[in-house]
């Protein structure tokens, strides 16, 4: 990036240099100097804005321009034939700018409705159009991001902007302890996510110096590539869902991933303490989904069969309801008539 930009800056002098020397409409030196200047510098512009252009855009502003400078010289000929040698030079090359602004400006917008496909050159270059995925830093720290990566759920280049490293690095040098270790382990997951051949990770320096947030530059970049954020932040969910951004949050996913339970099926939980009410016992599945079962409180710590009898959908997730099998439950009953006696 840093010889680029040293390549821009020669550019702008030559072009300055140039106009110096030629001196056009007898301006001075220092006007020849500020023009030339000035002409470099939407030179440089111009290619920055291309380097993020669509191909068929470029191509159409590129047709556009010479249909559009081939129509500005006929007029001008037109003109200089109908006043005389009298037009001035200056309005002939007005019209040539005029002309070639409007081609650029026309080509480019209707640059994309060009079937490059139908072209054998640009076959490859056209074969496929899956969204880049810019990952957030909240995505990296949660470390699912790897695996489903490995897994072949994530398609497309991945996108790492150089303000979420910096964000990370952060996190990782923080002096809180948990968070630094937070910030170490997405360090972690980045490196994991590298080592995976399967998978086009790129480091892109793309910054928005203007805006501060890290939430609203992720939501600007994925705009700028017409990609889409990789997240588990349910508020940058909804900002970019409010600008138009297409996001994909892995806590959706993994709630859409839960084995649907159906009353009646039978499973085995770890009861692991105690319910609200009265000798219920709480259990967890592997995705977290709390399961609460009637009757499970002297199982503590020990494993169970149960059978599901209802499920439950909250804001928060799934719940699952379930009773012991009838062994179980066999089991229950010494202790239920020795609770007995000692009353």
């Amino acid at each position: 990036m840093t010889d680029l930009w040293v390549l821009r800056g020669v550019l702008v002098v030559v072009v300055a240099a140039i106009v110096a020397d030629v001196r056009p409409f007898d301006t001075s030196l220092p006007g020849a100097i500020g023009l030339g200047l000035f002409g470099g510098a939407l030179i440089m512009l111009a290619e920055m804005r291309l380097r993020h252009a669509a191909l068929s855009r470029v191509i159409g502003g590129a047709i556009g321009m010479l249909l559009g400078v081939a129509g500005a010289a006929l007029a001008a000929a037109v003109l200089r034939s109908a006043i005389g040698d009298g037009t001035s030079a200056a309005l002939q090359i007005l019209i040539l700018v005029l002309g070639a602004y409007l081609g650029v400006a026309v080509g480019g917008a209707q640059g994309e409705s060009l079937n490059l496909s139908a072209l054998g050159v640009f076959q490859k270059e056209t074969k496929s159009n899956v969204a880049s995925k810019v990952l957030d830093t909240s995505v990296i720290i949660d470390g699912r991001i790897a695996d489903i990566a490995e897994a072949g759920f994530l398609d497309g280049p991945i996108l790492i902007p150089q303000f979420v490293l910096w964000e990370l690095q952060a996190i990782a040098d923080s002096s809180d302890t948990a968070r630094r270790n937070r910030g170490r382990r997405g360090l972690d997951m980045l490196r994991r996510l590298q080592e995976n051949s399967d998978h086009q990770i790129e480091v892109t320096e793309r910054d928005f110096p203007k805006l501060k947030e890290v939430d609203r530059k992720l939501v600007e970049l994925a705009r700028e590539v017409e990609g889409k954020i990789v997240t588990t932040d349910f508020n940058l969910n909804k900002l970019a869902a409010v600008q138009g951004v297409s996001t994909l949050n892995i806590n959706e996913l993994a709630n859409a991933v839960k084995p649907v339970m159906m009353a009646g099926e039978s499973m085995s939980v770890l009861i692991q303490k105690e319910g609200k009410e009265h000798s219920q016992g709480v259990a967890y599945l592997d995705d977290g989904t709390m399961v609460v079962v009637d009757h499970a409180r002297h199982l503590i710590s020990k494993r169970a069969d149960i059978i599901v009898t209802s499920v439950l959908q909250t804001s928060a997730g799934k719940m699952i309801f379930g009773k012991l099998e009838q062994s179980d439950l066999q089991s229950d009953q010494p202790d239920a008539r020795q609770s007995e006696l000692e009353r």
